[in-house]
């Protein structure tokens, strides 16, 4: 079979998603090199991080944490641009796997679901998929959790938050997210994921209405923080 893979390889070679060099055989969507350069934060090793601090005197979260800094002109801003808008959800989900793997880890124990911050179904439906549910996926997986897709809902659709300063961030998302199964969530401690983390506007948003929920906890994971 390893003749048969390389000989594959070498018609139709897999390339790194990140530089686009040619994959090794042990290698899967990222090289050993790129892996090596991304920018990882360490955040959730440290209680109290930068991103922690970001929802302070906002809401109640039990922890918080961004697993690579988002910086521009890096490798890893390439990736996320594969990840959103060219389809690479395996991407996401090969990150969330070992964003996973240092969370349990950690101090991230005692999840009981991993929840993506929802799309509204208009923009789902243009894109296609949620890259968010591809990082919590991953997350999970190696987390050994279950992840909930259907739970929390996206209820009305906003505009883009670039360009936008903090309270106008917040205002945009505010009330646009809806529990749907608040049975399923009673009790538990959720973690909350999304791609990148700017202001926390929309992750506050979305931990608020899982919090109306009796006994909720909420905690945080972002692939990246800006």
């Amino acid at each position: 079979m390893e003749w048969l893979h390389d000989f594959i390889n070498l018609i139709f070679p897999a390339n790194c998603a990140a530089c686009g060099n040619i994959l090794m055989r042990n290698e899967r969507i990222i090289c050993s090199e790129c892996i090596y350069h991304l920018p990882k934060t360490d955040f959730h090793l440290i209680h109290d991080n930068p991103v922690a601090r970001i929802f302070w005197g906002r809401i109640m979260i039990e922890q918080a944490t961004a697993y690579y800094f988002f910086n521009k002109g890096s490798r890893f801003r390439r990736l996320i641009h594969e990840l959103k808008y060219q389809g690479r959800q395996d991407i996401g989900y090969e990150l969330g796997r070992a964003f996973g793997h240092d969370l349990l880890n950690s101090g991230f124990r005692d999840i009981d679901m991993v929840i993506p911050i929802p799309l509204h179904r208009n923009k789902l439906r243009r894109r296609g998929y949620n890259q968010s549910e591809s990082i919590a996926g991953g997350i999970a997986e190696s987390m050994d959790k279950p992840v909930s897709t259907t739970s929390v809902i996206r209820v009305s659709q906003t505009g883009t938050q670039t360009r936008k300063s903090r309270y106008e961030r917040w205002l945009n998302v505010k009330d646009v997210f809806r529990v749907t199964e608040p049975l399923l969530l009673a009790g538990k401690h959720i973690l909350l994921v999304d791609d990148v983390l700017t202001t926390g506007a929309t992750m506050e948003a979305c931990a608020a209405v899982i919090q109306e929920v009796k006994g909720t906890k909420v905690s945080i994971a972002a692939l990246a923080v800006a």
